[in-house]
Parts: structure tokens; sequence; C-alpha cells
């Protein structure tokens, strides 16, 4: 089988970025397919080429995977209307990249959402083609929902696409119970959609001490003692991170300095974080540089706690799947979470971790107070995100089940899917 992959924020693990689309693509190589991967210059993606352009394109060989590379840097930096611009170009290029290239199944996966525009367009071009959308975040509910995107013309655009994507998609790949409702809904009505999360990397993360090896890069340098708690990924309106620094006031105020809060990442909003931190007299949050994920995995297990930080979003609650859980409870690290969901489901359910009230800086800190004086508690949740991780989230586990769904199109005349009952329902 053929798969020409859609991903316009692809990475390899030498990147700062989430990694699911190379795992993925590595795994179907295994099985015996062919993958094209077909990406952007991302904000902290590493795509593995190194040669000149050509024509406003990369293209090579990066651990099995035809890549090729549409030259369009992208960062989140950049203005609303920059962002957008980037992702229509990128799209009007994957037409062409599509049309020229020979595949059996075209797999796109969001976000943006202009990803399924590829997909839309080959079903008419070429209908004996199968197009599998996977959706990561639920566009436009989630910017609608944070104010980012208030204009209704484009909110109306935004959703017909949505539905135009849902509609010619022979099937769907949702990556958390919400993503599904959403995609089974309106346009997506009648269609099968696997619910397959985000995995965790067992290998790459994983608790213990791997120092000392020849050739270690230097890793960042950070307190050697207290509670060290760790916040990984974007700086971004979504994330919400002026949370963290409200309980990291209280404790202050409550003197606490054996608590430290780190935050490995980039994005626009860091330089604020960074200036209230400093203004407010913030010692204990320390804000550190993006490092390639191969690196997060080894500085991972310098630290006691992962925290899972969004926005008071309602459509963040079940329509999320955040890359950073998965590698906290990879690393054995108990999770401090602070929005309900399905999320903060498992974590009180499997007992790793604790999930606290949204908009509570007060609950958080003492949460954060109670992980630092219970060292026994915490090492139990530690010991429980581990078994979590290998037990439902394994990156096998879940990429033999993508692989298996991408296969089955490719049996009998039409296309069948899994039924629902096959599909893990986290």
């Amino acid at each position: 089988m053929k798969v020409l992959y859609f991903h316009q924020h692809f990475s390899t693990p030498q990147g700062s970025t989430g990694t699911r689309s190379y795992e993925m693509a590595r795994r179907l190589i295994a099985r015996g397919h062919h993958v094209t991967m077909v990406c952007g210059s991302g904000f902290m993606a590493v795509t593995g080429l190194e040669c000149e352009p050509r024509n406003g394109l990369r293209r090579g060989r990066v651990d099995g995977i035809d890549v090729i590379e549409i030259c369009l840097p992208y960062s989140n930096y950049d203005s609303l209307g920059k962002r957008a611009l980037i992702f229509i170009k990128f799209a009007l290029k994957s037409i062409s990249v599509a049309w020229r290239e020979d595949y059996d199944v075209l797999y796109a996966t969001s976000t943006p959402l202009t990803a399924g525009i590829p997909g839309i367009l080959m079903r008419i071009l070429k209908p004996g083609k199968k197009f599998i959308f996977e959706v990561r975040d639920l566009w436009p509910e989630l910017p609608r929902a944070m104010g980012v995107v208030t204009n209704p013309f484009v909110l109306g655009g935004l959703w017909a696409l949505e539905q135009f994507s849902y509609a010619a998609m022979n099937a769907g790949v949702a990556l958390s119970p919400g993503i599904r409702e959403g995609m089974r809904k309106g346009g997506g009505a009648g269609k099968t959609v696997a619910m397959i999360p985000n995995g965790c990397d067992l290998d790459l993360f994983r608790p213990g001490t791997l120092y000392g090896a020849e050739g270690e890069v230097q890793l960042p340098s950070i307190p050697e003692t207290g509670l060290r708690c760790i916040f990984t990924g974007a700086h971004g309106i979504a994330n919400g991170l002026d949370a963290v620094l409200d309980s990291a006031r209280i404790l202050k105020e409550k003197k606490r300095s054996d608590i430290h809060l780190l935050f490995i990442g980039d994005g626009k909003l860091k330089p604020h974080l960074k200036q209230r931190a400093a203004e407010e007299g913030l010692g204990n949050c320390l804000f550190l540089d993006p490092i390639p994920k191969t690196m997060l995995a080894r500085f991972l297990q310098r630290v006691d706690v992962g925290m899972m930080i969004l926005d008071n979003v309602p459509a963040f609650y079940y329509g999320t799947s955040p890359n950073k859980f998965f590698d906290y409870i990879s690393c054995g690290l108990p999770v401090l979470n602070n929005y309900p969901g399905w999320l903060a489901g498992l974590i009180t359910e499997h007992r790793c971790g604790i999930a606290v009230p949204p908009e509570n800086p007060t609950a958080f800190a003492d949460a954060l107070i109670s992980l630092a004086d219970k060292p026994e508690m915490r090492w139990q949740m530690g010991q429980n995100s581990r078994k979590l991780a290998e037990h439902e989230f394994s990156r096998d586990q879940l990429a033999d089940q993508l692989v298996s769904f991408l296969e089955r199109p490719m049996v009998g005349a039409g296309f069948q899917g899994v039924r629902l009952s096959e599909v893990k329902d986290n």
C-alpha cells in the first residue's frame, strides 16, 4: 500500500515538537508499506532534510520515509493572518503534490484544518483513491471558544471546510473522545471514525537515570533539590500558563521556595510570561529554551512532576490529546492537571496524579505542596503513570491499530472500516 501522508508540522525526534506522524510512518513502513510524507518548514520542527530546495521543495529519504518538504517557514510568533496565509499556501501546493504522486491512501492530519483540502479535491479528481482524515483539534470549535477567531464569515468558512472534509473522507481518525463525537456529527454522519489518541514512546521516554554516556549533550541547568515541576510545549493563549504563575505567587507567599516551576518550550506568550515572573519576583519560575525530543526524554528524568495546563475552555475538556501528557506518564511522572475532561478522568481513575478545578490557583498550589510533602504518594503515582503508559498507550500498540485501520480500506471493492467495538474508547 502506498500512503501519501500530509502533516504540515511533521518532525523527527531531532525537533522540539510532537513526532506522532514520524512514528506512525515508520511503523507503516515496518509493515511493508510505502510512505511519502508531505510537510512544511514548521516551528521547532526538524524534517531531517538538508538538501537545497528546488522549486520551493526539498525531497529525500529520512529513516525510510520519503519526505517532501514544502518550504514555507511557519512560527507561532507570526500573526494570525500570516499563519492563515501559510496554511492556505501549503494546502494549494499540496494539491499539486497529490495530483502528481501515485498513492492508494491519502492520509491528512490536522491542524490546520486546511490539511483536508487536498483530500477533498482528490476524491473528485482521483475517485478510486481513499481519503482518511485525522483530526487533532476540533476546528472551528476551539478558536471560536477561545475568541481567537470572531469574524462570522471566517467562522462560517471554517465550518464549511470542516463539513466538506468529513463528507469527503472515507473514514476518520480522532485523537480524543470529543473529537470523535464532533467528527461523527454533520458531515461525518455514518462514517467510521477510530479513536486513536497520542501514544507513549516507551523506549525513548522512560523512568530512571541515563546520564554520563559518552557524547552526552549538555542539558539545561535546573535546581538539584526540592520539587521540580515541568511544563513542556507551546506557550500560547490556549495553554493558559498565567494560571501557573498565579499559583507561583501563592507559593511565594507561603514561603515554599522548595517548589520549582519549570517551563520548557516556546510560543507567542513566552516573553509576557517571563516579564510577569520578573516583575512579580517569582524566582520559583524558570523558563528554558526548547530542546530536541531526544534530549527532552532525558531531561524529564531529572524532574518530579509533569504539569498539564490548558485555558479553561470547555471545548478542551474532551477535544485535545496533548503530547506532553503521554511523555509525562512514559517517564513515570505524577501529573498535575488543571482542567476537567477525559485526561482528568484517566488521572483520577488510575491514581497517577492530581486533577484540580480550573481557575483555582490556590487548589493548584495546595496540590503542589501535597506532592512536595508526600514523597511516598508521589512515588506511587509515578509507578501508576508508567503502568498506564505501558498497558493503555504504548505507541506500538496504537500504531498497530492505525496500520490495521489503514489496511482495511484496501480489502474488497468498498471501504468497510472497523467496527466501533474494535476501537479503544478511552
